[in-house]
C-alpha cells in the first residue's frame, strides 16, 4: 500500500499501489530467499512527477542492509521490467529502504506489555497497605 502523504492525489496514489503490486511479484520471483531473506514490501512514496520511488521493505530471515543491497544492485532491472509492465511514460526511478516502522511497533508493544506486568505485580503484592478497615 503507498504511503499516502498529504496532497497526494488519487493517480499518484493508485500508480503507487501498482509499482508496489508489480515489484512484489518481480522480487518473489527473482530473488532467492535463502540468500536475501524473504521480503515483503509495505509501501512505495512515490514523488508528485513520477521520477522517484522510495519503497520501503521488511525482511524475514536476513539481515536488511544485505537485502537492500540486493534490491538497490538489481532496481535499474526492476525498472526496465516495470517499465514493460505498466505502459506509461515515466517509470520511477527506484529506491529501497528497509522499513522499521514493524520493529518499532513490536518493540512498542513489548514495552507496554512489561509495564502492563510490573503495575499488575505491583497491584497484587503482599506489601501493599491498602487494607479494609472498615
Amino acid at each position: 500500500m503507498a504511503r499516502h502523504k498529504p496532497g497526494s492525489t488519487n493517480r499518484n496514489t493508485r500508480l503507487a499501489d501498482q509499482i508496489q503490486k508489480d515489484l512484489a511479484g518481480l522480487v518473489q520471483r527473482e530473488f532467492d530467499v535463502s540468500e536475501v531473506g524473504l521480503i515483503t514490501l509495505s509501501g512505495v512514496d512515490l514523488s508528485t512527477d513520477y521520477a522517484h520511488a522510495r519503497v520501503y521493505f521488511t525482511v524475514l530471515g536476513a539481515a536488511p542492509q544485505a537485502a537492500q543491497d540486493a534490491l538497490n544492485e538489481k532496481a535499474g532491472w526492476l525498472h526496465s521490467q516495470l517499465f514493460k509492465m505498466l505502459h506509461i511514460h515515466t517509470v520511477p526511478t527506484l529506491r529501497f529502504e528497509h522499513d522499521d516502522q514493524i520493529a518499532r511497533g513490536v518493540e512498542m508493544t513489548r514495552l507496554i506489555e512489561e509495564v502492563n506486568r510490573q503495575d499488575a505485580e505491583r497491584s497484587s503484592s503482599p506489601d501493599d497497605s491498602s487494607d479494609d478497615d472498615s
